[in-house]
């Protein structure tokens, strides 16, 4: 099949001027790439620090990252970095966090998961024999290879219409069995219904169960479990203060509390930017980041699309201030319940709490950082729950949860605490209450996700458009939009950066 010469649709008309909505890291990394291509940008923050659903939280002493809570493909950073001469070498103070991730199972079993390839498949025959540890291997190259396929045509790419799918990376994609179904693909490699999980559960993160995702989204775990996990010095909260730096230096406006009022249309074309505080911002082009519902809100347009869009399962997060930590825990662990297909039946279907929950536990290991409690949980439109009332009982099941599952004296070590709920996503204006967006289905991937470019200068950016949800997705959303406003990219395939280590020992 030979390649498409089809060239990406780009914003009409002068693009000089850029204003950037939102300082999130998708607003960011846009800022960053639209000043290296030699546009002005001016990025407004309704909030007093930049950051979005990278967000923080001071509370009693105690510092909590209340995003995402550690960084893979610390590449995608210095790439936008690099668009304005600067480096995430000179910006940030990236910790390594091996463990990636420890998991613990109801069978009292625990495996340390590794990106380091030996490493990992030590640590696979320990818990499981030699015959899974060779599956490891196998899985890994297969990880490896599935990201090496995506990285270009489907995961960095602008997409137009479904057209834009018809290039040689399709068919090696289709002979890789990436529109498979991600749990029996990884199945194929693994017979240990444990290790299936470690290596299947991130597709919760895109919104949908393993035996229901597609076997592209295994790409996640590639990113998890052979690219490696980084922890910035300071919490994650370095991460967009080192590229809001950046892109002020490189001569970005950054107005914070400035909350975007309405904006000015001439058909087809913004304007100019209205604040609530009055002020009149005039632009070529504009990139929105906020939640899908709210940017369209702004735009007066409301694309068409053939289904409604199906939002993620939300998240309970119980930020917990405890003056010491468990031999239990690792940076990041994640405490299994038995049940498995029943819990993505319940977040996902049934709209009820999970049973048997699984959590997260983020306990980082910086000086008077706080822990991080996550329990997946339906949405609000999948499961209406009365959060006000349910919340606090809630919060009291997952402290008791933990304590039966080896984190003696839990609760009476919580001196600050802040419990989150879907209800309190909500009114941070997330739609459904869920801060993952739009769920990853197969009619809400690549050409089919909500489209970036919407009206002839307007360009989306965030979690709710191309590629999809995650720091990493998140930074090449913004790179992407950029690539719609000054062209640039858009009739080429750059490659996006393959970890070196893994390069090395896949």
């Amino acid at each position: 099949m030979p390649p498409r010469t089809t060239r990406t649709r780009t914003v009409t008309g002068p693009t000089d001027h850029v204003v950037v909505v939102g300082a999130g890291l998708a607003g960011l990394s846009a800022a960053l790439h639209l000043l290296g291509a030699g546009r002005r940008v001016t990025v407004v923050e309704r909030d007093a620090v930049p950051g979005g659903r990278a967000g923080r939280l001071d509370l009693g002493g105690y510092r909590f990252d209340t995003g995402p809570t550690v960084l893979t493909m610390p590449d995608l950073v210095d790439e936008a970095l690099h668009a304005v001469g600067d480096s995430l070498r000179d910006r940030l103070d990236l910790l390594p966090v091996d463990p990636a991730y420890r998991a613990r199972f109801a069978d009292g079993s625990v495996l340390d998961v590794h990106a380091d390839a030996d490493a990992m498949e030590a640590e696979v025959r320990r818990f499981a024999g030699p015959r899974e540890a060779l599956g490891y291997r196998d899985l890994r190259r297969w990880l490896t290879e599935l990201y090496r396929v995506e990285r270009d045509a489907f995961i960095g790419a602008n997409f137009d219409s479904p057209l834009s799918l018809l290039t040689p990376q399709l068919a090696r994609l289709a002979a890789l069995r990436g529109f498979g179904r991600l749990g029996p693909s990884v199945a194929r490699f693994l017979h240990d219904e444990r290790l299936r999980r470690v290596f299947s559960f991130q597709s919760l993160y895109a919104g949908v169960p393993p035996r229901r995702a597609l076997a592209a989204y295994a790409v996640i775990a590639y990113m998890d479990t052979v690219a490696g996990v980084h922890h910035p010095r300071g919490g994650m909260r370095a991460l967009p203060d080192a590229l809001a730096a950046a892109a002020a230096d490189a001569g970005a406006d950054l107005r914070y509390q400035t909350q975007v009022a309405w904006l000015e249309r001439i058909g087809g074309r913004v304007t100019a930017v209205r604040t609530t505080h009055g002020e009149r911002i005039p632009c070529d082009a504009v990139v929105l980041t906020p939640d899908l519902p709210a940017s369209y809100r702004l735009l007066g347009h409301q694309p068409r699309r053939p289904l409604p869009i199906t939002w993620s399962p939300s998240a309970v997060v119980l930020h917990a201030g405890v003056p010491r930590t468990w031999p239990e825990l690792a940076h990041h662990t994640i405490f299994f319940g038995d049940a498995w297909d029943r819990t993505f039946d319940e977040l996902t279907r049934r709209g009820t709490l999970m049973s048997d929950p699984s959590l997260l536990v983020t306990a980082p290991p910086d000086e008077g950082q706080g822990m991080f409690v996550l329990a997946p949980a339906p949405n609000l439109r999948t499961g209406p729950i009365d959060w006000e009332r349910v919340g606090p009982a809630y919060r009291d099941e997952l402290v008791g949860v933990l304590e039966r599952r080896g984190l003696t004296g839990f609760g009476d070590s919580i001196e600050v605490e802040q419990l989150v709920t879907p209800r309190d996503w909500a009114g941070m204006g997330l739609v459904a209450g869920t801060p993952f967006s739009a769920a990853h289905t197969f009619a809400q991937t690549g050409p089919f996700r909500p489209r970036n470019l919407v009206l002839d200068n307007a360009v989306l950016a965030g979690c709710g458009t191309t590629p999809g949800v995650g720091v990493p997705p998140v930074l090449i959303s913004g790179k992407l939009a950029a690539q719609r406003i000054t062209g640039q990219g858009a009739g080429s395939r750059r490659h996006l950066p393959l970890s070196p280590r893994a390069h090395a020992r896949s």
